[in-house]
């Protein structure tokens, strides 16, 4: 059996390019018009359809709300910030949707996906499209974490903040031959510093969604929406989760950064998960490195050694790692609390964000 893995491991890969190389324009026409036909043809209706959207506080989530309002749906918008919420069904309606009521839950809570989900059965009696827009960035270096409070945190909101959501409202999904939307992310795959956590997280739920793809068959569409650099709410410094919150997170300062535009994003999930789209990538450019993931990593772990000493010493975030933070003459640390839960309800001043966060 060796000998047989070691033919193999020599003869497969190439083989493999070759293949590549050889089927891809055909692959791509084949794709087009897949495409073409699915425009036409096959693109749903959402008018009266109703949508259940998490993360629609901010950033991506609150754009993808304006862009089944467009489509005339009835909006279900959830978060853990009401007032917030209330601000974006009330523009969200003006935009054109049926109806958009707001719910104020915590995603990671399965007894709160349970009453969203419930609550919008009672009203409707339907859920045609769930998009699970929840996500919370970092960026920290590994080893510079002296309070694992936050390895939790970024593994709930990232992971069961998305799969509780699906596990409650699969069933009324496959009633109406429904559709759930993730928002992910490149880092899934594309291993970038500062963000180990993060990806590790976007890594499982790809992988989630991929596999209960293929179990739930052609009863329930999955689209998975894929992103590079999105700028966002965090990107402009304005974060804050607000009364209801567990989580007491306040930027203090401006942070220049730029990014795609969120606006874009949103448009190409919705317009794909109305299609019937299996992924949504934005910006496709992306998926250039991931052969280079599977077939030469080390040429992509050089290039980020490269970038990463181009840059001289680091430049990081010091949210969630325990340490002080210099502020004037004093210093006070990012996170006291020692609840996997509980972060400390004062203000918390960012050096560096990252724009993924509900």
């Amino acid at each position: 059996m060796d000998l047989v893995n070691s033919f193999l491991n020599l003869v497969v890969p190439p083989a493999t390019m070759m293949m590549l190389a050889f089927s891809w324009p055909a692959l791509c026409f084949i794709d087009a018009c897949e495409w073409l036909y699915n425009t036409l043809y096959t693109t749903e209706n959402m008018d009266g359809k109703v949508v259940i959207i998490t993360g629609a506080s901010s950033g991506i989530g609150e754009q993808i709300a304006y862009e089944y309002a467009k489509r005339r749906a009835n909006l279900v918008l959830v978060a853990r910030r009401e007032q917030r919420l209330r601000v974006i069904s009330e523009k969200a309606r003006y935009i054109g949707a049926n109806s958009a009521i707001v719910i104020a839950a915590d995603v990671v809570k399965e007894d709160d996906c349970r009453r969203f989900v419930n609550e919008t059965i009672n009203l409707y009696g339907r859920v045609d499209h769930l998009v699970n827009a929840a996500s919370l960035g970092h960026t920290f270096y590994f080893d510079e974490v002296t309070d694992t409070s936050v390895f939790p945190i970024l593994l709930d909101i990232n992971f069961w903040g998305n799969v509780y959501p699906t596990f409650v409202a699969l069933p009324y999904l496959q009633q109406t031959n429904g559709r759930a939307i993730v928002n992910a992310s490149v880092e899934n795959w594309l291993p970038l510093p500062r963000m180990s956590l993060y990806a590790a997280a976007k890594a499982a739920l790809v992988n989630f969604y991929d596999t209960l793809r293929l179990e739930v068959n052609d009863e329930v569409g999955i689209t998975i929406a894929t992103h590079g650099w999105i700028g966002g709410e965090m990107t402009r410094g304005k974060f804050m989760l607000e009364e209801g919150a567990e989580m007491q997170w306040k930027e203090e300062r401006e942070v220049q950064a730029s990014g795609g535009p969120v606006e874009e994003f949103a448009r190409l999930i919705v317009s794909g998960a109305c299609r019937g789209d299996a992924y949504v990538k934005y910006p496709s450019w992306h998926d250039s490195f991931l052969l280079f993931r599977v077939f030469a990593p080390k040429v992509l772990n050089w290039s980020f050694r490269l970038l990463l000493s181009s840059h001289g010493t680091r430049r990081t975030s010091m949210v969630g790692v325990g340490k002080p933070v210099a502020e004037g003459s004093t210093a006070r640390y990012m996170m006291e609390s020692t609840s996997p839960r509980k972060l400390p309800a004062g203000p918390i001043t960012f050096s560096q964000l990252q724009p993924k966060m509900e």
